[in-house]
């Protein structure tokens, strides 16, 4: 018995089976989205990004430490901004505090206890504050 095959063929006839042409699967896509084109590469869907809470007039500044092993850092919800205008505005935020953070969700977090800074950045930007929390 032959321990190497040179065809597919060979395989087959010992098998049994004859195998005239490789057997050809259809695939069908379901989802109309076009996800990658050999003209322009990968192709990204346009999404509108919407705000999910609205504004109600306060920005809310809090100091939390709970699930951050006792590290302090300054969370700010409520402004009723797009994502990338949360990304800006904390971006701003961030520089003119000297801090690190980042944007999780629709709230904007600021390492460290800079709320009187953040709070006059925020009355110059013009929103009104609202402090929550110790």
């Amino acid at each position: 018995m032959k321990k190497s095959f040179s065809s597919l063929g060979e395989l087959s006839g010992l098998l049994g089976k004859e195998i005239d042409a490789p057997v050809k699967t259809a695939v069908t896509i379901e989802s109309s989205e076009l996800v990658y084109s050999t003209d322009v590469g990968r192709i990204k869907p346009s999404s509108k990004q919407t705000v999910l809470t609205p504004n109600d007039g306060f920005a809310k500044i809090r100091r939390e430490t709970k699930g951050r092993k006792g590290k302090g850092v300054i969370t700010i919800s409520g402004l009723g901004l797009t994502t990338e205008q949360l990304k800006t505005l904390a971006s701003k935020i961030k520089k003119s505090c000297g801090a690190g953070g980042s944007v999780v969700g629709e709230t904007i977090e600021v390492q460290g206890d800079k709320r009187e800074a953040i709070a006059k950045l925020l009355e110059q930007a013009g929103f009104k504050i609202k402090f929550i929390g110790g």
